[in-house]
């Protein structure tokens, strides 16, 4: 996995990269998957039955803008609604991002189990917009971690940066 998390001032924050923007929502993704796990939790996912489905978000496109930040909000409200509401804990996707003429369309080929059966340390309220970046980084780029337990990354490749309400 190539997801940390982070410290903030009152919630949980996230790091997370990978070398492509689908890429990055996946790690960002289980990334998150995991801050809400308990310890016992993680060691025993893979003994519950798993089912898979294809979920899928659109948002439209303002003035063409590649807008994937405000995407990947969306996509992390969406897995957290679906744990809540349907009852499906995404254990891992493979996303797919499509451009259309105003709207992106993120695809997702999902693995998940009964979130009643998943036993969680952590609740999410909310993802937030709070010092969110999703940046792409050219070869030999870098961005330095301010934060002890993340590591630094070089391009090329991307990161994000996603700070959750707890």
């Amino acid at each position: 996995m190539s997801a940390w998390p982070r410290p903030t001032t009152a919630d949980i924050g996230l790091r997370a990269f990978a070398s492509n923007p689908s890429r990055l929502f996946t790690e960002a993704t289980l990334g998150m998957q995991n801050i809400l796990l308990s310890q016992s939790a993680q060691k025993s996912l893979n003994s519950h039955v798993r089912h898979s489905s294809q979920w899928q978000i659109s948002a439209p496109v303002e003035n063409d803008e590649q807008q994937l930040d405000l995407l990947l909000i969306q996509w992390l409200e969406e897995v957290l609604y679906r744990a809540e509401i349907h009852q499906q804990w995404l254990i891992d996707c493979h996303v797919s991002i499509a451009w259309n003429e105003g709207e992106v369309i993120l695809s997702a080929q999902v693995s998940w189990v009964n979130s009643e059966l998943v036993e969680r340390e952590v609740e999410i309220k909310a993802v937030t917009s709070h010092e969110l970046q999703f940046t792409e980084l050219l070869e030999k780029d870098m961005a330095i971690s301010p934060w002890e337990n993340v590591p630094d990354f070089q391009g090329p490749g991307w990161f994000c940066d996603i700070v959750f309400d707890i």
